[in-house]
């Protein structure tokens, strides 16, 4: 029990007083840093084929690194009260948000010495990017990208839904205004919320573009509608940090004579 325990606090959280802790999680971190500077280095040919076997080793050493860390998670894991049952409490724990992620940024590798013919599923070794995503579990600070979305979800659901309703409606406006002229382009509702979102989110490929005055009419309309609704998850963010940080800052704030929390 003192050996999972022990293997449970190196693991977790890095804690400020464990040199074993800080240092796990410190290599941890160097490893997934490399690890995504292989992944985009190996996309260049000529370092392929100049450092592709020692690219092929270092992804191996890698795996077998990560799946270690991801077996004694899932063993150690029965020490928190929340994960507790040897069954049931690892199967909750496999289920979070960053077991999952510890999953996915590993099965790429294994996925060929299944026996099935899995050729097109080639491209889930993408998935090797997820490591980056490890970094979350290792560096406190980004947990306020966390705490953020999760202060601010409902403004987030709401304003998501508003941009879809937007881009139904936008698509579907200038599908009847387009559609006669140019049916070849503007063929059909979804295809058209291709220029929808190109021209909500200010971007204007001009791949597709209207040609009837009724049709420029509604563009405009709509293009100056899409700058005021895209800056809106964006203030809602920005203040939702704001708040956050000082939230963080004031329950740091400790009288120097009593040790207790200045409220």
């Amino acid at each position: 029990m003192q050996i999972r325990r022990r293997t449970w606090d190196i693991l977790d959280v890095t804690q400020k007083n464990d040199k074993t802790s800080r240092f796990f999680g410190a290599a941890i971190l160097a490893l997934i840093f490399l690890n995504v500077v292989a992944a985009v280095a190996g996309s260049i040919r000529s370092v392929a084929a100049r450092c592709g076997a020692f690219l092929d080793v270092f992804e191996i050493v890698s795996v077998i690194i990560f799946t270690v860390e991801y077996l004694a998670r899932l063993w150690s894991c029965t020490v928190v009260p929340r994960f507790h049952g040897s069954i049931r409490g690892r199967i909750r724990f496999a289920f979070q948000g960053m077991s999952i992620v510890d999953l996915l940024s590993i099965l790429p590798f294994y996925l060929p010495f299944v026996s099935a013919d899995l050729r097109s599923f080639r491209v889930l070794r993408l998935l090797r990017l997820f490591r980056i995503a490890k970094i979350i579990r290792y560096y406190s600070r980004l947990n306020l990208i966390r705490q953020v979305f999760e202060s601010k979800k409902e403004e987030l659901v709401l304003t998501s839904i508003l941009i879809g309703l937007l881009l139904v409606v936008s698509s579907s406006v200038l599908f009847y205004c387009e559609n006669p002229v140019q049916p070849d382009v503007f063929s059909s509702i979804p295809a058209t919320m291709w220029w929808a979102v190109t021209t909500l989110t200010t971007v204007g490929y001009g791949d597709i573009y209207p040609v009837t005055m009724l049709g420029k009419f509604f563009a405009g309309i709509i293009a100056i509608l899409g700058i005021g609704m895209f800056a809106l998850p964006t203030g809602i963010l920005s203040a939702g940090f704001v708040e956050t940080i000082q939230k963080t800052r004031e329950s740091k704030r400790i009288c120097p004579h009593c040790g207790k929390h200045i409220h």
